[in-house]
């Protein structure tokens, strides 16, 4: 409780779980029901849902880059979070009036128009939002993962509310994200308190800000691609994360909504669950940072693999909601080690000065690419065998991938060339 106290006394703190919290609530809203509209309300075969993550993932994978290279350029700057926020408030109109019309009239026109924006607001935008609130909790003297935790907190929420709102009426979610979005652009333009002398001296620390005053060059930038060690990690997630939006986001809404005896039922049942998830999620975000300073970066990456083997396998198995439901919640420690442990992995063994375009390449892009790879075979199969059947396959994919990461990731004292542990 002390360390909680003392993260709220730092303002740079504050600010930077409020601006990661509204992003995840104006996302999540939606997001967390995306699958399910697609399939109910839309009408959409799994493998055209395939087909919509795809495209989402292959205009994502070139946005993030772009998005990286021009945060490292910026540094601590929040131009491009505030253009994000701008576009995430039109999310209510585009689904209500262009989106679901675009569909109707040309499936793939309306993919690839729904790819380009959803991308361009949401998509590629939480990456973007993760990294400057990490650069931000090395600057400034806070933890990174106590201020992920809220976005998680935030996720929860707002899956609990898009549950309920979903039934009543679904284009509800949507707008409701349009209204989080104005008052994240208010917090955005109102709350900067790397403005103020007084607190900058007195938060800031001068290791991190002398790096962050030698701006990368776009050669650095580029330079990444080169690294045979991030070509490594890329293999790795690819092999792995990519199941997050593959099993989590396109599988398993629906699957789980199916062990009810009516739809609604099914879906504010998704919605309580996810929301609990999330909740275990934001738990779990401010508990790793310590499991890491008690195992390592490398053990804490190995971990959140054999949990994500036994959760998706554990759903391939188990035919009962509450026992599917209990394994769904192994989501929460393994999504935190991902996210936080593949982060410090980053700024651990390379130049922190370009860890926005590092963990953009090496994980989020990584993951987008494992998408487009998966995302429609993987919708093709679960037509043809089912879904517990393709769970079991994915499982089988991700231990693979554990191997792999076993034998090629660093430890933790060899060629750290970022910030040690």
């Amino acid at each position: 409780m002390g360390n909680l106290l003392k993260a709220f006394s730092n303002p740079f703190y504050r600010t930077s779980s409020l601006e990661i919290l509204l992003f995840f609530v104006g996302w999540g809203i939606w997001w967390s029901f995306f699958q399910i509209w697609l399939t109910t309300k839309q009408g959409f075969t799994g493998a055209q849902v395939g087909t919509i993550y795809s495209f989402g993932s292959a205009v994502t994978l070139v946005l993030m880059f772009v998005y990286g290279s021009l945060q490292d350029k910026l540094g601590m700057k929040k131009t491009l979070l505030k253009f994000i926020v701008v576009c995430q408030i039109f999310v209510g109109p585009f689904f209500t009036w262009v989106y679901v019309p675009m569909l109707a009239a040309n499936f793939y026109v309306g993919a690839v128009i729904g790819a380009i924006y959803l991308s361009i607001a949401f998509l590629a935008a939480c990456p973007v939002f993760e990294a400057v609130t990490e650069r931000l909790s090395r600057r400034y003297s806070f933890e990174y993962g106590q201020a992920r935790a809220w976005g998680s907190f935030g996720y929860a929420v707002a899956a609990l509310c898009a549950g309920f709102l979903f039934t009543m009426n679904p284009y509800l979610i949507f707008w409701t994200g349009s209204v989080v979005a104005a008052v994240q652009l208010v917090v955005l333009a109102a709350l900067s308190p790397e403005k103020n002398a007084a607190l900058t001296s007195q938060y800031e620390v001068q290791s991190e800000t002398l790096k962050e005053s030698k701006t990368p060059s776009f050669g650095e930038i580029i330079g990444v691609f080169k690294l045979i060690d991030v070509w490594k990690m890329i293999v790795f997630v690819i092999m792995s994360w990519t199941f997050y939006t593959v099993f989590d986001q396109q599988m398993f809404p629906e699957f789980f909504t199916r062990f009810f005896s009516t739809p609604e039922a099914g879906q504010q049942a998704y919605g309580v669950l996810n929301s609990i998830e999330v909740f275990l999620e934001f738990l779990m975000m401010g508990l790793v940072p310590i499991l890491m300073r008690k195992i390592g970066v490398r053990k804490a990456i190995l971990l959140g693999c054999a949990i994500m083997i036994v959760r998706i396998g554990g759903c391939g198995l188990v035919t009962n909601p509450l026992g599917v439901a209990i394994i769904k919640l192994l989501h929460a420690p393994e999504t935190a080690l991902f996210i936080l442990a593949v982060f410090r992995y980053f700024t651990l063994h390379f130049d922190t000065r370009i860890s926005t375009t590092l963990y953009m390449v090496g994980f989020q892009i990584a993951a987008q690419v494992g998408q487009i790879i998966f995302s429609t075979p993987l919708g093709a199969l679960h037509d043809n065998i089912g879904y517990q059947s393709t769970f079991l396959v994915i499982s089988g994919i991700v231990c693979v991938a554990s191997i792999y990461a076993f034998i090629v990731l660093k430890k933790d004292n060899e060629s750290v060339e970022g910030q040690p542990l």
